[in-house]
């Protein structure tokens, strides 16, 4: 696809790994309550008839995604290192933190103006570059269904593609009432189980793809990286 060569913060969310849907981005005043009313007269009954369809699963898959799920539950922290591919086919890399319920940080290294932290309900991404800050509610990114406090496969979540390449689970996820706000894809070593990476599909189909390396699992991190504090506040 062509990259988007104009400055915007919802690019950024993209690269990022973070589902956007149009509008997100600052609004002029003069057209934001034509915007609602299409919200409310288009927007919601589209998302209301909007269905997810479940993956065939066999026996054995449901019993994998039982393990799945237990496993992914026992992880409360982990550190590592990251490779992302972001839509535009652009490559970035740095450190990350996890830590549920709720809370991330991807420290992008430099020359990469980019970071992104989670916490507190809301996923910030910084620009430095552009000097902008977008805030989403976790809730409405993909990457909320890695952060619960309990992970659910069912219920609430829909497990729509299920694959078994060689010695791999990849597991494509989707919150079963809002389908549209995106896709998680779980990359899954078998033996053992282990989560080396993810991509994310966002609400307009652009696909960022992220492996993880040197992966520490367990431990407390400082309260600080998952808070973030806006280097251009009062300038």
């Amino acid at each position: 696809m062509t990259p988007n060569l104009s400055p915007s913060p919802l690019r950024g969310c993209a690269e990022a790994g973070l589902a956007v849907s149009p509008g997100q981005g600052p609004i002029p005043v003069v057209r934001r309550s034509l915007i609602t009313l299409l919200t409310a007269l288009i927007l919601i009954p589209m998302s209301a008839l909007a269905q997810v369809h479940g993956a065939v699963l066999s026996d054995t898959d449901q019993a994998t995604l039982v393990q799945v799920g237990k496993y992914l539950n026992n992880i409360r922290s982990l550190k590592g290192r990251f490779l992302q591919v972001g839509p535009d086919g652009k490559t970035t890399q740095g450190t990350m933190w996890l830590e549920r319920p709720g809370r991330m940080r991807f420290q992008y290294d430099k020359p990469s103006p980019l970071l992104l932290v989670a916490g507190s309900g809301v996923v910030t991404f910084y620009d430095a570059q552009l000097g902008q800050t977008t805030n989403i509610p976790l809730t409405q990114t993909p990457l909320g269904l890695l952060l619960a406090n309990t992970i659910s496969l069912n219920g609430d979540v829909t497990v729509t593609d299920f694959q078994r390449p060689q010695g791999q689970l990849l597991i494509t996820l989707v919150r079963t009432k809002s389908p549209g706000d995106g896709s998680l894809t779980l990359m899954i070593n078998t033996d053992p189980l282990a989560l080396v990476g993810w991509s994310v599909v966002d609400a307009e189909g652009r696909e960022t793809r992220l492996r993880i390396s040197n992966i520490e699992q367990g431990g407390t991190f400082d309260e600080s990286l998952f808070h973030f504090t806006d280097p251009d506040a009062g300038k």
